[in-house]
């Protein structure tokens, strides 16, 4: 592990997050990390650290937060290996990076919609090496553009110099990397924030899909938050079900009818956090603005993520970890660092787990301000800053990395039992005394609850 890359993470984080000179880094061990051209590990350190932090200030506590580097490397894999059944494939067998007339692109179809899309574009195939073909006829930025403007998911390969010039990178780079503001004035709040169980009694309304908001409400349900995450009708998602809906209960709504937003409303109102990872002007078009969402929910903790970032011409483009890391250079660094002639993406997902934690980072600030001050709380974040911050320290050296290897007592000792069957789940990464990080309920699937409180 980079101890001085660890450490500049933590002063960036720290300052975004409380805009202060930061507190002693947390107690990092065993210090395995990935082999990658960024300080990957590092990232999951640090980020698992802020919220962990982000939480001890919240119980007013000085009791020191140690992270396992290890064991936060490995939640940046995933934190459930199934036992009687192979894991879940993470992509649909069309998503993927391809050679184009000029370069690279990424297209990403795990999503049916996203999918139709990109044949609306380039036609249907009966496989992968058909569409490459099909692929390698167009300019990687005309693709691009085509993809989007289908309604789809899709991006071209560029490298930071380029991303850096580009008006959307450009835009990016000018956003704090947690923009936070108080709201309104707010009654004091019930909460017991019990060190056991400090969340208890904190309702948390999830509006977040795939992985990076679902990691953060994961976050809260270990402390013990009651959070009810929402989904529309029709939305599945079978590669990461499992993993990320433990601690939680799962209903469906469909918020474009009278209905299904009167309802939502009614569930905002009575809510203490609001997690949403929505396009930019998504819920303004449902009639559910910031003032209106305080108004509804005088103190909400109104916590929000966008791909792209909040300014910019592509604030309202679609978007996901792998595609910013194609767009933003990640993958062109990665190629080179590594000598492969093709992209070459982080090990992981890491924009999409460091962000969730500093998405949970920033709930437990506006939680500590709720307390101590009586405002609410607005907060906003997205994965191309968060690419930036990783980007500020440069590839890392060559070869300076050993690998992550699983021990035998990094799971929990129980087993979940769940609808899927039998797994282990991780025990988690952060240790912080008298307060176990651990969900109180297995996995569920998405719709087994009503949408109610």
């Amino acid at each position: 592990m980079d101890s001085q890359r660890a450490a500049a993470l933590w002063q960036q984080m720290w300052q975004g997050l409380r805009g202060a000179a930061p507190l002693p880094s947390p107690t990092f061990l065993q210090p395995d990390t990935f082999s990658s051209a960024f300080a990957v590990s590092e990232l999951a350190a640090t980020s698992i650290g802020l919220a962990s932090q982000a939480l001890s200030d919240l119980l007013g506590q000085s009791a020191p937060v140690s992270v396992n580097v290890r064991l936060a490397s490995r939640w940046f894999q995933h934190s459930l290996i199934p036992l009687n059944r192979p894991p879940a494939a993470l992509w649909d067998e069309f998503a993927g990076d391809y050679a184009s007339a000029d370069g690279w692109i990424r297209l990403h179809t795990n999503a049916a919609h996203h999918r139709a899309a990109m044949e609306r574009v380039l036609g249907q195939h009966a496989d992968r090496a058909a569409l490459a073909d099909a692929v390698a006829r167009w300019p990687a930025a005309t693709l691009e553009q085509a993809v989007i403007d289908a309604g789809g998911c899709a991006a071209q390969m560029r490298s930071e110099a380029q991303w850096l010039q580009h008006p959307q990178g450009s835009a990016v780079q000018q956003e704090a990397l947690i923009a936070q503001q108080a709201t309104d004035a707010a009654p004091p709040p019930a909460w017991l924030l019990s060190p056991a169980r400090p969340l208890l009694g904190v309702r948390v309304l999830d509006l977040t899909r795939i992985i990076v908001g679902p990691v953060a409400t994961c976050f809260l349900a270990s402390l013990g938050a009651q959070v009810l995450r929402i989904d529309p009708p029709d939305w599945h998602e079978p590669t990461l079900e499992e993993e990320i809906t433990c601690g939680k209960r799962c209903a469906r709504l469909d918020i474009k009818s009278r209905a299904g937003r009167e309802q939502l409303r009614q569930l905002l109102q009575h809510s203490d956090v609001l997690v949403h990872g929505y396009r930019a002007d998504a819920l303004e078009k449902l009639g559910l603005d910031a003032d209106t969402r305080r108004q509804l929910a005088p103190g909400l903790v109104d916590v929000s993520l966008n791909a792209w970032g909040w300014s910019g011409p592509w604030r309202n483009r679609r978007g996901f970890d792998s595609l910013v890391q194609m767009g933003c250079g990640i993958a062109e660094q990665g190629m080179r660092w590594s000598g492969n002639n093709q992209p070459t993406p982080l090990p992981v997902q890491a924009l999409d787990h460091a962000t969730g934690y500093l998405m949970a980072a920033a709930v437990l600030e506006g939680l500590r301000q709720r307390l101590t001050n009586g405002v609410g709380w607005q907060a906003r974040l997205s994965l191309a800053r968060t690419a930036r911050l990783l980007q500020q320290f440069g590839a890392a050296p060559q070869n300076a990395q050993n690998g992550i290897h699983a021990q035998h007592d990094d799971a929990l000792s129980a087993i979940e039992i769940n609808q899927w069957g039998i797994a282990e789940r991780l025990r988690a990464a952060a240790y912080l005394p008298g307060t176990p990080m651990i969900c109180a309920t297995p996995g569920v699937k998405l719709g087994s609850s009503a949408a109610s409180w």
